[in-house]
């Protein structure tokens, strides 16, 4: 019998808790340790409430230096503020771990340059979670590109009241989702990008803002809208000479064809995310696509960040 895949998890702030817990229910279950051949071993948190939070066997640290140490780890979950990730996942691969970074991969696109190098030196397994780009509903839409002929445009818009964060603006904290996608399905960066804040207004935590994102790719044109202060949406579409795709992310049929539903695996994304780095454990796969797309999504928002200034 194949022996699990031991995980490391640090952080166990608002996201750290979706690993935490099943996304669908919010009940009291562990993902990691509930998934098929995964075990979480030690999760690094500050906060003493976390404890209860974790399954048996798994072990608190308050330090997620120490952490790393913890005997037979595979790989690390970094799921904490955006500016820690790089140093994080840093000494994580010089540890001789695989690392998982959320998204954003972090707000400076040297620092991810300098992830990506030192990956490719050590030959580390890292992998980032624009968890969209691992749903079941967008992987089948890139199967059914050929059926709507070539892209002629995409179009996104995505948000809700909140959450107002003050690690990272409404430009990274929803902005690498669109752009991830975007730039996936149609394989280069963009030519040009422009970006133009819509609304901002003081929320009680912060700032909530929606702003919208022109990106150029040769002749096709991709436009999101993306922000805090609209209904919660997260929809995806995407426009060919011959048909019209449609990834909805909150409504039952999540994707459609020319306004038809289409059939996809019910697998939940994050389900999605966590087997995709446990077979790159598994096969100690080091293609660093992943982190490639990571630095160029990184490269567009700091882009548009300087235009909002």
């Amino acid at each position: 019998m194949t022996p699990p895949v031991r995980l490391g998890l640090i952080g166990a702030g608002r996201w750290g808790r979706v690993y935490l817990h099943s996304m669908a229910s919010r009940a009291n279950v562990n993902t990691m340790a509930d998934h098929a051949g995964v075990h979480l071993a030690a999760v690094a948190s500050a906060k003493a409430e976390t404890a209860a939070l974790l399954p048996p066997a798994c072990v608190l640290y308050d330090d997620w230096r120490r952490m790393l140490a913890h005997p037979g780890l595979d790989g690390i979950v970094i799921a904490t503020p955006p500016h820690t990730h790089v140093p994080m996942a840093l000494a994580v691969v010089a540890q001789g771990l695989a690392a998982l970074v959320e998204k954003p991969l972090c707000l400076d696109p040297h620092e991810a340059r300098r992830l990506r190098d030192q990956a490719g030196r050590l030959g580390a397994v890292v992998a980032v979670d624009h968890i969209h780009l691992f749903a079941p509903a967008f992987q089948r839409l890139k199967q059914l590109l050929p059926r709507i002929g070539p892209i002629r445009s995409v179009e996104g818009r995505a948000g809700n009241h909140g959450p107002y964060r003050r690690d990272a603006s409404v430009l990274w904290d929803w902005g690498p989702h669109d752009v991830a996608m975007a730039v996936d399905l149609l394989g280069s960066p963009p030519d040009r990008v422009t970006a133009r804040l819509m609304d901002q207004r003081p929320e009680a935590d912060g700032i909530g803002q929606n702003v919208a994102l022109d990106l150029r790719f040769g002749t096709v044109r991709a436009d999101f809208v993306i922000g805090t202060l609209m209904d919660k949406t997260r929809r995806f579409q995407v426009v060919g000479d011959n048909g019209v795709l449609v990834y909805d992310d909150l409504v039952t049929t999540k994707l459609t064809l020319d306004g038809k539903g289409v059939d996809i695996d019910p697998a939940k994304p994050l389900d999605c995310v966590i087997d995709d780095f446990v077979r790159r454990i598994r096969a100690r796969d080091r293609d660093l696509a992943p982190l490639e797309l990571a630095v160029t999504v990184t490269d567009i928002l700091s882009a548009c960040a300087a235009q909002l200034g």
